[in-house]
């Protein structure tokens, strides 16, 4: 009796092995004047960096995430830790320095879910669905398709409605609150007779958010102009983006 080939086996393990996405790697860039804490959290996968730690301006560090991890990464400001790691942040607080849940909201957040093969679509965006606490931008390196950028290089507390600041004890607005967060209403927060894109029109807060920031999620159904994709791709996030450095 012929003995069958093995070949078309081999073949198919390289075929298969080919379609196989490698490591995403997230590089965390610091350009604010100050120094922040990132905060990550893990949607499927492991939790990257611990969960938190400090950035000081000028700085980077990067995390790598398997094929299928999904999760989301923020910035925290204003912060105080012991030597415990337990303290508390003036925006984005989790409760300690290394993250087991998200922030606090107002805080803008970087969103992810990366593909399991190479030759799928990761998914990204920048969102201001939770309010606004520092401008923040995503940039795809190394990948293809439209792979857009995703940010808000805006100034939000500089221009935010005085029913949405929050206001430090200095004195000075350190977030924006989402118009959901500040009324609690079916009409801003789309629950209730309000829960579909139909009847949770944009409202001039939202749009507020989105003139300032194209590019950034501005409410619950802003999936069209928001939602990033591209394939194969590392990222770039940047911390308080400059408009010279964001698009290039």
């Amino acid at each position: 009796m012929a003995i069958p080939s093995s070949k078309p086996f081999h073949l198919l393990l390289l075929f298969s092995l080919g379609t196989m996405a490698s490591a995403t790697i997230f590089t965390l860039q610091n350009q604010c004047t100050y120094t922040v804490w990132p905060g990550t959290l893990s949607g499927n996968g492991p939790v990257l960096g611990d969960g938190g730690f400090s950035l000081a301006p000028g700085n980077s560090v990067q995390l790598t995430a398997q094929p299928g991890w999904s999760g989301r990464f923020w910035a925290r400001t204003g912060c105080n830790f012991d030597s415990s790691g337990n303290g508390k942040c003036i925006t984005g607080d989790c409760g300690s320095l290394k993250c087991v849940g998200g922030g606090q909201p107002p805080v803008t957040l970087a969103e992810f879910t990366i593909a399991l093969g190479s030759t799928e679509k990761d998914f990204y965006d920048v969102s201001l669905v939770d309010g606004y606490n520092v401008g923040m931008g995503v940039k795809a390196t190394g990948g293809s398709g439209d792979c857009q950028y995703a940010g808000c290089v805006a100034d939000l507390n500089g221009k935010c409605p005085s029913q949405l600041q929050v206001v430090s004890d200095s004195g000075s607005v350190v977030a924006c609150k989402s118009a959901c967060a500040a009324f609690n209403t079916p009409e801003f927060c789309c629950t209730g007779d309000h829960s579909t894109p139909q009847t949770c029109p944009p409202t001039q807060y939202s749009e507020m958010f989105k003139n300032a920031c194209p590019t950034a999620y501005s409410y619950a159904y802003d999936d069209a102009s928001s939602t990033c994709t591209c394939s194969g791709s590392n990222y770039l996030i940047t911390f308080c983006p400059t408009p010279s450095r964001s698009l290039f």
